[in-house]
C-alpha cells in the first residue's frame, strides 16, 4: 500500500531521476555555508525539498553524503596535460590559471569552499583534504619536476593558491576578491614558477 502524500509532510516528494543529484546539489551548498559540523541531514533534505528518509535512502550517514560531495570536479588528467603542454618556464602561470579557473566556476567551487572550512575543524574533513594534496594532487604533477625536495615545493605551490582562493573567494576581500584572473596570473604565476623550479 502506498504512503499518501501527507505522511510525507508538505512540501515533500518521493525520488525521482533526479532526486540524488538535487540531494547532492543542497548538500553542497549546505556544507559550504556552514561547515560539515553545523550543517544536518534534516536541513539537507528541506533544501531539496525531500524527506530526509529519502537522502539516507541514497547515501546513508551524513559521512557517506560528505565523501559523495567531495566530487572534486578538478581533473588531474586535464591538470597534467596542460601543464605538459606548457613551456616548463610557464608552468607557474597555467598552474595558477588552471586554480583561478576551478574557483571562478560557483558549481566546482562548492566542493572546495566544504572541504576547507570543514578541514578547519573536523578530522574527516582535514584527512580528506590532505589525501587530496598528497595522494591526487601532487603525484600528478610531481614527475614534471626535477630537483630536490620536490613534494614539499609542490604543497608549497598549492598552499599558495589555496590560501589565495581563501581570501578571494570564502572571505571575500578586496582588492583581491574583484582582481581579474589574467592579473593574477600575472603577479602570481612568477611565484608559483619558483617553486616548480626549486630557486
Amino acid at each position: 500500500m502506498s504512503t499518501p502524500a501527507a505522511a510525507r509532510g508538505p512540501g515533500r516528494r518521493p525520488g525521482g531521476p533526479d532526486t540524488r543529484g538535487e540531494i547532492l546539489a543542497a548538500a553542497r551548498a549546505e556544507f559550504a555555508e556552514k561547515s560539515y559540523a553545523g550543517t544536518t541531514i534534516r536541513a539537507i533534505a528541506v533544501r531539496a525539498g525531500v524527506d530526509p528518509a529519502l537522502v539516507h535512502h541514497y547515501f546513508g550517514t551524513k559521512r557517506y553524503l560528505f565523501a559523495a560531495c567531495l566530487d572534486i570536479r578538478l581533473d588531474p588528467g586535464e591538470v597534467i596535460a596542460r601543464l605538459a603542454a606548457a613551456p616548463a618556464t610557464r608552468r607557474g602561470a597555467v598552474m595558477v590559471r588552471i586554480f583561478l579557473e576551478v574557483w571562478s566556476d560557483a558549481a566546482r567551487r562548492a566542493p572546495f569552499v566544504a572541504l576547507i572550512r570543514s578541514a578547519t575543524t573536523e578530522p574527516e574533513a582535514a584527512a580528506v583534504l590532505r589525501q587530496f594534496l598528497e595522494e591526487v594532487m601532487t603525484p600528478a604533477v610531481r614527475p614534471m619536476l626535477d630537483g630536490d625536495g620536490v613534494d614539499l615545493r609542490l604543497q608549497l605551490a598549492i598552499s599558495q593558491l589555496i590560501g589565495i582562493a581563501i581570501v578571494r573567494h570564502v572571505v571575500g576581500a578586496s582588492p583581491l576578491a574583484h582582481a581579474s584572473v589574467e592579473e593574477l596570473v600575472g603577479r602570481v604565476g612568477p611565484v608559483v614558477q619558483q617553486y616548480l623550479d626549486g630557486g
